[in-house]
């Protein structure tokens, strides 16, 4: 385990996000900080910036999800953004998929030890699931928007409001330009670039969402 010296201490506006769920956010930063080495979860110099990059950015997402929500995080890997969105959002339900064994078992180990009952790990790719139900799509650096739109739209295909919540850097008007054939074909609206968390959060979160057409 990393020094704890070297561990990013909680910002202040954590509490405004995760509200009654302050507790369960700490404990997941200590499990992240914790286990990160062994699973290869974080890179090495992450652990700085463990709560602000990680953790509270993650967790900005929860302002786009309505309680009753059916939320699918691709490529969970680390749980984010899933665990930080889910436990500020605890009327929502949460599916982490994860296609690595050893990731995937760290995963249900962490929803155990958090008590988390709106959340449920699912080893699988994305394009081996079959639910079509999901309201909303999410992934965080798990691959360019054109081929993430390919493994995503097919999860929220059976609702009536379908989401994409695509967590992106600065680079997101190129991806979207590079998308706009895949993203009309595919049947979506136009897309939006939200900057969550502008002068209150260390670390902004910039995502893409967008929605199919009604």
């Amino acid at each position: 385990m990393e020094d704890q010296q070297n561990i990013e201490l909680e910002p202040e506006y954590s509490q405004v996000v995760f509200g009654r769920g302050i507790d369960k956010a700490r404990a997941y930063a200590a499990i992240l900080a914790r286990d990160s080495d062994t699973f290869g979860l974080l890179g090495p110099r992450e652990l700085p910036k463990l709560w602000s990059r990680h953790v509270l950015n993650s967790g900005l997402l929860s302002e786009l999800i309505q309680p009753g929500d059916k939320v699918v995080d691709v490529g969970s890997g680390a749980g984010l953004p899933g665990i930080p969105m889910a436990i500020s959002v605890p009327e929502a339900h949460f599916t982490l998929v994860e296609p690595m064994e050893r990731r995937s078992n760290w995963l249900v180990s962490v929803v155990q030890e958090l008590g988390l009952e709106n959340v449920e790990v699912i080893r699988s790719r994305a394009e081996d699931l079959e639910r079509t139900d999901f309201t909303v799509a999410t992934a965080r650096a798990v691959a360019a928007l054109d081929k993430l739109l390919r493994l995503l739209t097919p999860l929220i295909r059976g609702s009536k409001s379908g989401t994409v919540l695509a967590m992106k850097g600065s680079k997101a008007p190129e991806e979207i330009q590079l998308a706009a054939k895949r993203m009309e074909r595919l049947g979506f609206e136009a897309p939006e670039i939200l900057t969550l968390g502008e002068g209150k959060a260390p670390e902004t979160a910039t995502v893409v969402r967008i929605r199919l057409k009604a």
